[in-house]
């Protein structure tokens, strides 16, 4: 304890000042700090640094200086910077790292570029989900950009990018998560921008630009490439005086057409033309036409609901794939018209308001169906070819007309099962038939082709109920006999129940087929052509018939009595009625 009291010694004063030097190095030693050390010592893996302040010499890995690019600091005396993880871990060593405090350093120089508003040297690396790695050159940083910021246009392939030096644009930094995004297409777009300013400079309103190609179209104008340096709108009100729906409507794709400037945006770096406004208002000569009478027209556009014509430069018409023909509703007109071609339309409508103008092409031609009602009305055979079918009808392109008449499978035959007799005809078979119905407001014609046969259900015309046929059996199942009447193609049934009176003989089985038997008509309505027969029937009709013919209506007339006169029996009867009287 004495040495304490003697402060003043000069041992003491000593001690006290080596205590507050070293107290002083060590206040400057922070974990999470870069510091420098120096290389004392180099062994086979790892590298020895003094660092003042520290009771222990740190290591650091010489691959992790290679790795770093380095590998000239691998020198006894040579500085190297790194990261004070742990003064003392739980060994009692000090923590240090080199490329941790590289990584530091190198993203306070990304903080200060993206601060700075200032683009930096960077190189793709490698693809990831949603864009690619670039690693910064000057510190190795690795940051993220999007697919979207790689370039201004689709880039399907970038091959020819990957690790080759370029700038980027910091556009966003995360200080809590150390990350980083760039962009390269904002370099290259502020690259654009300077030289698009410099190329808008030559143009101003008034000029005229010869042979701008159409480049593509949108629901509000058409974009066209101006020499290969510029991309210029012209609006959908700028296109044409007729009214326009769409661009697709007038231009294709390649085309080429002289432009009008009409205005200069030098701050949105934008130019607006038009087309219209290079030549006069042709509708103003709409006066020099008349409705309902007939002009030639040039086809310019097709498209799949109508024809674009023009009546003269610049005066737009246009004929609707309904006007093109009578009969085909559907019709293509690419399977009609090509573009050039010159064709008679009859002017339908005429709005000035709308500046619209309507033809039609089929008025120019006689209607096949005022045709068809002169020449062919209903009850006339005609012929035609089958040109379609569906899973219920038959659809025939009339000869001489421009007609595709309607065949239901059911006016196909009188007998069997309309779907299975379809099965007999095909494509472009050549049918006579009857014309059944014309509706010239609808547009329809129906035909026939059972009508133009022999109908086998006038076998039944003259005959009657409870009448007698002979009929053939075809063949016999548990329903009942399957049989067809001699000298008529009809093919009928008679239900198991009407086979015979007696039910032990009501018995499919008894016919094996070809047997002839005769038949009653049960039931016979000709307007729906309903016939039935019943064997049952005839039995019926043959017993009753018998009993009228062979038998009294009074019983008891083949008894012994029965050759008493009338007179004598009553008589007898009265009598033995009055004795019963008396005797009561």
């Amino acid at each position: 304890m004495e040495i304490y009291k003697q402060t003043n010694t000069a041992a003491s004063k000593e001690f006290e000042k080596l205590l507050d030097n070293q107290i002083s190095k060590t206040k400057n030693l922070i974990e999470g700090k870069i510091i420098e050390g120096t290389v004392t010592k180099i062994g086979e893996k790892y590298v020895f640094l003094f660092i003042e302040g520290l009771k222990s010499e740190p290591l650091v890995d010489i691959n992790e200086l290679k790795t770093l690019g380095q590998e000239n600091k691998i020198k006894i005396g040579e500085k190297i910077q790194v990261l004070l993880e742990r003064i003392e871990d739980k060994n009692g060593e000090v923590v240090v790292s080199a490329s941790k405090a590289h990584k530091i350093k190198g993203w306070d120089i990304l903080v200060k570029a993206f601060e700075n508003n200032e683009p930096i040297m960077g190189k793709i690396t490698s693809k990831c989900k949603g864009g690619v790695i670039v690693e910064h050159i000057d510190t190795g940083s690795l940051m993220f950009c999007p697919g979207s910021q790689i370039s201004d246009i689709p880039i399907k392939d970038i091959s020819h990018l990957m690790n080759e030096p370029q700038k980027f644009a910091l556009i966003k930094m995360d200080k809590v998560r150390g990350n980083a995004c760039v962009s390269r297409r904002q370099i290259i777009s502020s690259g654009k921008k300077e030289d698009k300013a410099k190329i808008i400079e030559k143009y101003k309103e008034g000029d005229i630009i010869k042979n701008a190609v159409v480049k593509g179209y949108s629901s509000f104008g058409c974009f066209f490439n101006v020499n290969n340096e510029l991309d210029c709108l012209v609006h959908l009100q700028e296109i044409s005086y007729s009214r326009v729906n769409h661009p697709e409507e007038v231009f294709n794709i390649g085309d080429k057409h002289d432009l009008l400037v009409i205005s200069v945006d030098k701050e949105k770096l934008q130019i607006g033309c038009s087309i219209k406004q290079l030549s006069p208002d042709p509708f103003e000569k709409i006066s020099n036409y008349e409705l309902n009478k007939k002009y030639e027209v040039k086809v310019i556009k097709i498209m799949d609901f109508g024809v674009f014509a023009e009546l003269e430069p610049g005066l737009t018409t246009l004929l609707h794939s309904s006007e093109i023909s009578w009969s085909r509703k559907n019709i293509s007109p690419k399977k009609v018209f090509k573009v050039g071609d010159k064709i008679d339309c009859v002017i339908t409508e005429i709005d000035k308001d709308k500046r619209r103008i309507a033809i039609s092409y089929r008025l120019t031609k006689e209607n096949p169906f005022d045709q068809i009602l002169k020449d062919n009305p209903v009850g006339s055979e005609v012929s035609g070819i089958i040109s379609s079918m569906n899973e219920y009808a038959i659809y025939l392109k009339l000869d001489d007309y421009e007609i595709d008449a309607f065949l239901h499978f059911n006016d196909l035959s009188y007998t069997g099962a309309p779907e299975e007799i379809a099965k007999n005809f095909k494509l472009k078979d050549k049918l006579k038939v009857k014309v059944l119905e014309i509706k010239k407001d609808a547009q329809k014609v129906r035909v026939g082709l059972k009508q133009t046969q022999k109908d086998p259900f006038d076998y039944f015309k003259d005959k009657k109920v409870n009448e007698t046929v002979t009929v053939k059996v075809l063949s016999s199942d548990n329903k009942g006999l399957t049989v067809k009447p001699e000298g008529c193609d009809i093919n009928l049934i008679i239900k198991k129940s009407q086979i015979a009176v007696s039910s032990s003989d009501a018995r499919p089985s008894r016919f094996v087929g070809g047997e002839r038997i005769d038949a009653a008509i049960s039931e016979l309505n000709i307007e729906k052509r309903k016939v039935s027969l019943s064997i049952k029937l005839l039995e019926e009709l043959q017993n009753k018939e018998a009993v009228s013919k062979f038998s009294s209506p009074l019983s008891g007339k083949n008894l012994p009595f029965s050759s008493l006169s009338d007179k004598l029996t009553f008589s007898s009867l009265s009598d033995k009625l009055s004795n019963k009287k008396e005797k009561k």
